[in-house]
């Protein structure tokens, strides 16, 4: 019988009251971990939030057709995108905005998508971070086929070589995207042929408007055993925690062991996206629990109490995290924006006769208001 998992089971290095904790197993990963590094994190997750905020007034102000939050959950992504490898190749939803920064991804390219001018922003090539994924879940299957090609490219490497050269894979989905039946076949898939993917599933308790507990009647890391991988529960608001297990993981991923499942309890402390109203189906009292488990004002405790940083620090962060955005804001009201004509090229590789006869008929219908125009002088 499969014990049930309690909050003992959940991996916490850094508590929410700023305490630091030992842990016999993941301790070693966190050895290089110095007070630059610390700094680092915390400035990381600070001007994540700042570009949270700033895409959100964008968007509020009709400059974005949509944007997605991440208020909160910027720990479980800046500890995770951090323990990766440049060789590793990421596979985001639509809400990894953290992980993206850790990937060197322009925070300005990134709004081409949500501006609505571009299918994408950026080359996957440069970061090995692909474009988001709109659709749940549909990039788990195409993690676990890259993790396959990667088993390919690397056989005959024995263990030692795998972990000190090979290339591994995270694939990015929540809480809900779990219950996809994409999920189920990524898995199935990956443990099957040993793929080293690395799924990492932010809880953030709500699906949309479902919350956990309607989703599944037991924590998510449970569905590992069952397909035969490793499974981690993490505090996901402990930037250190994530940070280690990930490293685990990849390491065992690498290694040539198969894939890891890594479940990340955090909260998403905002809206699903900019057209969603959480108050109409969740209550203030759950928000105002979670408060303080945020992510940055553990980190910042820990911090001032160990006297890692200063007034100055988070003053100077503030200054360059405005900077940071009033820089993004003028680079997207700058991007020009292509004709709609444009969009009918990027349908098929090659050209298409319907797509053809469609953008004909579209010239036509955009001539009509031309000559409409002419007609009223």
């Amino acid at each position: 019988m499969t014990r049930a998992v309690t909050e003992e089971d959940l991996v916490q290095i850094l508590t929410p009251d700023g305490q630091r904790l030992a842990h016999d197993i993941y301790d070693a990963y966190l050895a290089d971990v110095d007070a630059d590094m610390l700094r680092s994190f915390y400035r990381d997750m600070a001007l994540t939030r700042r570009f949270d905020q700033e895409a959100t007034a964008l968007q509020r102000q009709g400059q974005l057709c949509l944007w997605v939050p991440v208020r909160g959950q910027e720990a479980a992504q800046i500890g995770s995108g951090r323990a990766t490898r440049p060789s590793d190749y990421i596979f985001p939803t639509y809400r990894e905005h953290g992980v993206a920064l850790t990937r060197e991804v322009s925070f300005s390219e990134m709004l081409r998508l949500f501006r609505g001018i571009s299918g994408g922003g950026w080359d996957p090539r440069e970061n090995n971070f692909h474009m988001y994924t709109m659709v749940l879940a549909a990039q788990l299957p195409h993690a676990a086929g890259y993790g396959m090609a990667l088993n390919l490219e690397q056989h005959g490497w024995d263990e030692a070589k795998r972990a000190a050269e090979g290339g591994a894979v995270v694939a990015y989905f929540g809480d809900g995207s779990s219950t996809e039946g994409e999920a189920h076949e990524s898995m199935v898939f990956a443990n099957s042929f040993d793929a080293p993917v690395v799924y990492f599933c932010q809880n953030n308790q709500w699906a949309i408007s479902v919350p956990f507990e309607v989703q599944s009647k037991v924590p998510l890391v449970q569905r590992a055993a069952g397909y035969g991988m490793p499974g981690i529960r993490v505090d996901g608001n402990d930037v250190l925690a994530v940070l280690a297990v990930t490293r685990w993981a990849l390491e065992h991923a690498r290694s040539g062991k198969g894939p890891v499942f890594i479940e990340a309890v955090t909260y998403r402390l905002g809206a699903h996206t900019t057209a969603d109203d959480p108050t109409k189906y969740r209550l203030s009292e759950e928000e105002k629990a979670w408060a303080p488990k945020d992510p940055l004002i553990r980190l910042e405790t820990y911090l001032r109490e160990n006297k890692l940083v200063d007034d100055e620090f988070f003053e100077q962060l503030a200054v360059d995290a405005d900077a940071m955005a009033a820089k993004v804001r003028e680079d997207a009201m700058a991007f020009p924006v292509p004709p709609l004509a444009k969009s009918f090229e990027q349908v098929y590789a090659q050209a298409h006769p319907l797509i053809q006869e469609e953008l004909d008929w579209h010239l036509q219908y955009e001539a009509g208001f031309a000559d409409a125009a002419q007609g009223e002088h």
